[in-house]
């Protein structure tokens, strides 16, 4: 099995870094306009969550974005690592993906999976409100979300910012209450869909 994919989206030899754990499809194209000085390195598709996060080490200050399916993910990586990240923050998702009552309903997830194609892809990326990548792989994609949820919820890393939108097409907002209800003082609830990253300019104002 590969790694997960990574891509630099800014390597300018920083002291800082921001790993982003990516959602399900989109890419690189909901952070796209944020600007900022950090490093930032994108990591996404979940089919395997082997990525060796220690060579990151020598950066002065380290924190993690996770949105939507890679608020798990980053769940799962964190726990495995003894790297400390000085700032983690969550948005548009949960530690539970694939949850009828925390994440997204498993039968609608599996329905994705097995009906996926280049229709329905698009139709997703519209309720999802990003582009899609022009390299969509649908078997990789289908095994992505298969994976999930056999997978299942992910250990709580202790996210200092919890970000979610009123308007999520993807996760039900009721359900994001719900998985986060514990930790509703972290919480932020912005007027946004699934992607609400177009309400930030700058990397920074994300880690606030």
């Amino acid at each position: 099995m590969e790694r997960m994919k990574s891509q630099w989206l800014q390597q300018n030899g920083a002291d800082e870094l921001i790993v982003v754990f990516g959602g399900w499809a989109l890419g690189h194209a909901p952070f796209a306009h944020l600007s900022g000085s950090a490093d930032v390195l994108l990591l996404s598709d979940y089919r395997t969550l082997d990525f060796d996060l220690e060579p990151l080490a020598p950066y002065a200050r380290r924190s993690v974005i996770a949105y939507s399916f890679g608020v798990a993910a980053a769940g799962h990586a964190l726990a495995s690592t003894e790297l400390e990240f000085h700032r983690k923050i969550a948005a548009c998702g949960s530690l539970h993906p694939s949850d009828e009552r925390f994440g997204i309903p498993p039968e609608r997830v599996r329905q994705t999976a097995e009906n996926l194609s280049e229709t329905s892809l698009r139709q997703f990326a519209r309720r999802a409100g990003s582009p899609l990548p022009e390299d969509c792989d649908i078997p990789a994609l289908q095994d992505e979300l298969f994976a999930v949820i056999a997978r299942g919820p992910a250990p709580d890393p202790g996210f200092d910012r919890i970000w979610l939108g009123r308007n999520d097409r993807i996760f039900p907002p009721e359900n994001l209450e719900a998985a986060w209800r514990e930790q509703a003082d972290r919480v932020r609830w912005l007027e946004t869909g699934h992607n609400p990253f177009p309400a930030f300019a700058d990397w920074r104002d994300l880690l606030a």
